[in-house]
């Protein structure tokens, strides 16, 4: 244990030498959670939109504004021209456009069908999709609406039949994509600053030939290595402290869950990253090759998979499979969970499970090729 010490000191001051080092470990983690939690949303709002309405009349407008005076509409501008709108189109101006044609007043004060023609963007299918869900409900009520006043009007006793919806939404009500986002950050902070962190220190190490010179000392191999990991493992577990508090004070996103159980399963999921970093600097000759292999072989696959930005359902069949060899997929639905559901052990334990299954293998595999090639 001495020993131990001893090397997990001299690594604290490399680290502590390196500054560019020290920054990116604990600065970045919270700038990224920061830019990641306001910038990276799914929320659909204030959809640019183009109007141009031959109609001019009261009922026009009066439609006009039930767009406007939503949160999913802003008006860029009204022009008396078709081809004025395909140039918003084209620009990216518009995203969306309502063509009103003449004669919409009259026809839906004689009761007879008037059309509306929606020209919308599908350069980005999912925008456009959710915009014109947008455009159908707002639509609908107002035609709702149009038939009730004439109903009323005309003295009718027998009103038309309406649906009375009325929605209970669980564990995120305000339905923010931020609040599913920011939790996903933290197993991406963690898996991006142990595992790169853990292959570029050892490897650099072996550049600069210090590596070789510790190998020559009574140092056991063991020893080397958990003096070697266990610094990046002290690291990991302060970038969870300051994404939960930051979570927490400037999201208004507390652990739910319990914060003893997140960091208890925040630690078997460390074992994967830093297993996968030594991994790294094992087949490494050089940071730029363990850079480029962490980035391309193991970064980008566990993120496209694991759920973070694309659910898993959506997949196809052999996908979904796959992800299953992806333990992030699995601290995804754990930190989620504990953050937004407030579920405990009793929920979790098969995630749980599958992460220490992941992080013994992966761990224990690295340990063994790390240390032949010590021999």
């Amino acid at each position: 244990m001495n020993i131990i010490f001893h090397i997990i000191k001299k690594e604290f001051i490399q680290f502590r030498q390196d500054k560019k080092m020290f920054i990116v470990s604990f600065f970045a983690p919270v700038f990224q959670l920061l830019v990641l939690g306001y910038a990276a949303t799914f929320d659909v709002s204030k959809i640019p939109m183009a109007v141009c309405d031959f109609d001019n009349s009261a009922s026009s407008r009066a439609l006009v504004r039930n767009f406007t005076s939503t949160e999913y509409f802003r008006v860029v501008g009204y022009y008396d021209k078709i081809s004025e709108i395909d140039n918003q189109l084209d620009d990216g101006h518009a995203s969306i456009a309502v063509v009103i044609p003449r004669g919409f007043e009259k026809k839906m004060g004689a009761g007879q069908s008037a059309p509306l023609q929606v020209i919308a963007d599908g350069t980005e299918t999912s925008s456009a999709t959710i915009g014109l869900n947008y455009v159908f409900v707002i639509v609908s009520t107002y035609s709702q609406n149009v038939v009730l006043e004439s109903l009323i009007k005309r003295g009718s006793v027998m009103m038309p039949a309406r649906l009375s919806t009325e929605f209970r939404i669980w564990y995120n009500p305000d339905l923010k994509s931020r609040n599913f986002m920011v939790p996903g950050v933290l197993g991406l902070l963690l898996m991006v600053m142990t595992m790169i962190l853990t292959s570029l220190a050892i490897v650099k190490e072996k550049e600069l030939g210090t590596l070789e010179q510790l190998v020559v000392t009574p140092i056991k191999p063991y020893q080397l290595i958990i003096g070697k990991l266990a610094p990046f493992f002290v690291i990991g577990v302060i970038d969870v402290i300051l994404v939960v508090f930051f979570a927490s004070v400037v999201f208004s996103l507390p652990v739910k869950g319990g914060v003893l159980l997140l960091f208890g399963l925040s630690l078997i999921f460390l074992m994967t990253t830093l297993g996968l970093g030594l991994f790294i600097s094992t087949i490494s000759r050089t940071q730029q090759q363990a850079m480029m292999t962490a980035i391309f072989f193991f970064m980008m696959p566990m993120v496209f998979f694991s759920g973070f930005v694309f659910p898993i359902e959506n997949m196809p069949a052999i996908i979904q499979y796959i992800s299953y060899l992806i333990p992030l997929r699995y601290y995804f639905v754990i930190v989620r969970g504990l953050f937004l559901k407030g579920v405990g052990m009793s929920i979790l334990w098969t995630q749980a499970l599958a992460l220490l299954i992941f992080g013994s293998v992966i761990l224990s595999l690295s340990v063994m090729r790390f240390q032949k090639r010590l021999g």
